[in-house]
């Protein structure tokens, strides 16, 4: 009878073995499934930034490319207001080449620039001279506007930029966080399978 009792007991025991072995068979293989999709969610914001920092790069060039030539354009148009003869057209010019530049100002930037310059400051009546000068402010005001404007486009493709990066830094660490948490429950969890079995 007491033989009976131990055999009875036993069995309990190892179909208890046997269901804690099978939850915990299950239980690790949702952890294997949850740090698999977990390590796939990072592969792709992964690929996602890397696109992102390629194109906020592309741009952040294209703006300081722009912002310089403006600013070299403004300086050349400046300094021929008061000294004509040494004035160059080329930085002026240069502005059409880039691609943020809108085409209005293009086609205001040709305009002046066909203008070209008089061989001859003395064969320059007034009016003209005042016209010319008027022009010449247009353009300036015109080239300081754009400038202040892709400045400030700059300024918050930075700030963007700067906002995608945490955003995306902070899910890395989350991710990282839970990955490392599900591996050591895991281990736990496959630990303690093989010491019921």
């Amino acid at each position: 009878a007491e033989a009976n009792e131990k055999i009875e007991v036993l069995k309990a025991d190892i179909e208890k073995y046997i269901a804690t072995a099978a939850r915990l068979t299950k239980e690790i293989a949702d952890h294997d499934e949850d740090i698999s999709v977990w390590k796939g969610d990072q592969n792709a914001a992964t690929n996602v930034r890397g696109i992102e920092k390629a194109d906020y790069d592309a741009m952040h060039k294209d703006y300081s490319e722009s912002i310089d030539a403006l600013q070299r354009a403004i300086a050349v148009l400046k300094k021929q207001a008061y000294d004509r003869k040494q004035a160059s057209f080329t930085q002026v010019a240069a502005l059409q080449k880039l691609s943020l530049i809108p085409e209005s100002a293009k086609r205001a930037i040709d305009a002046f620039v066909q203008q070209g310059e008089p061989t001859d400051g003395l064969e320059v009546s007034a009016p003209e001279a005042y016209g010319y000068e008027f022009q010449s402010h247009g353009v300036i005001e015109m080239l300081e506007k754009l400038l202040d404007k892709f400045m400030a486009e700059r300024t918050d493709l930075e700030k963007t930029e700067m906002n995608s990066k945490h955003a995306y830094d902070m899910l890395m660490q989350d991710l990282t966080a839970q990955i490392e948490q599900a591996t050591q429950d895991r281990e736990e969890k496959a630990e303690l399978k093989a010491k019921t079995l």
